[in-house]
C-alpha cells in the first residue's frame, strides 16, 4: 500500500457558514467516493480557502462526516489578483493501492475551470 496525495476544489456561491459546510462536504465526499477510500484510509487532510472565505472553517464538515479521528487542518490560500473567488481546496494525504496514474483528483461546481486537463 502506497501513500498518495489527492487534490480537489470546488467553488461556492458565498461567505456563508452553510455554504462553506456544504461545498467543504461535497468535496471531501466526491474524493472519497471516486477513488474508493475510506476514513480508515485517510492519513490527514489540508484544507485552504480562498481569503474572501472567512465564515467557517472548512475541516468542521469533515468532522460532521465523521472524520473524528483523521489529522485536519485549515489554512488562507494565497491572495493572487485576478485568481478564482470563493474557492475551497484540499490535499488530501491516503493509504491506497492506487497507482498514481490511477487517482481521480476532484474539481467541482466553477473550479472545474483550473483543471480541465482532468476528467470530471
Amino acid at each position: 500500500m502506497a501513500v498518495r496525495a489527492i487534490r480537489g476544489a470546488i467553488q461556492i456561491e458565498g461567505d456563508s457558514r452553510d455554504e462553506i459546510l456544504e461545498g467543504s462536504a461535497e468535496l471531501v465526499t466526491a474524493v472519497l467516493k471516486r477513488n474508493d477510500l475510506t476514513s480508515d484510509d485517510i492519513i490527514s487532510i489540508l484544507f485552504t480557502a480562498t481569503p474572501d472565505l472567512t465564515a467557517e472553517f472548512p475541516a468542521y464538515a469533515a468532522r460532521l462526516l465523521g472524520l473524528t479521528d483523521v489529522p485536519l487542518m485549515c489554512a488562507v490560500e494565497i491572495a493572487v489578483p485576478e485568481a478564482m473567488p470563493r474557492v475551497l481546496r484540499l490535499m488530501a494525504h491516503v493509504e491506497t493501492d492506487l497507482a498514481r496514474a490511477d487517482l481521480r483528483h476532484v474539481y467541482l461546481r466553477g473550479a472545474a475551470a483550473l483543471r480541465r486537463d482532468l476528467p470530471s
